[in-house]
């Protein structure tokens, strides 16, 4: 699948910010994803949480797991369960190529941000590096020497 590009014509639903500070993301790119019945409605009000959710490849497909949509609170007996494994939808090649990353070079799959893009709902998937405690630490301090030098630049009159 194609990196996402096209974010203009994309409605955000839900992103992960903890696995920007928990990974470093080398990959991104854009799946699909199988969803049941009325999950779809409940994903336009905006319930689901992407904050402890990963993906597994299993039997050469993409499994979400640890993602949670709220059931709809309009919905009925065929509600899915919140926690269920969902399919994420890409080429076979592309997933033999995630799957190889993953086991020769200890890569993780995590899904980044949820979102409509043309009436239909997508996962940005990024392949992702474990970050150490010294680079959350050097992340942190890089952020706020940034925040400080656009303070005193504010102060001084200048906005550059």
């Amino acid at each position: 699948m194609a990196p996402v590009k096209d974010k203009a014509a994309a409605k955000t639903i839900a992103t992960n910010r903890a696995a920007r500070h928990e990974y470093f993301v080398v990959e991104a790119l854009e799946t699909g994803i199988e969803l049941k019945g009325t999950e779809v409605k409940s994903l336009r009000a905006g319930g689901v949480n992407l904050k402890d959710s990963w993906v597994d490849i299993d039997g050469g497909e993409l499994i979400v797991k640890g993602m949670h949509i709220t059931p709809y609170d309009h919905g009925n007996i065929f509600n899915a369960d919140p926690m269920r494994p969902r399919r994420l939808l890409a080429h076979k090649g592309e997933i033999r190529r995630l799957g190889q990353q993953c086991k020769l070079q200890g890569y993780t799959l995590v899904p980044l941000s949820l979102y409509f893009k043309h009436g239909r709902v997508k996962v940005e998937l990024g392949l992702c590096k474990g970050k150490k405690l010294y680079d959350k630490r050097a992340d942190a301090a890089a952020r706020d020497a940034k925040r400080s030098i656009d303070r005193a630049l504010k102060s001084n009159g200048r906005y550059d």
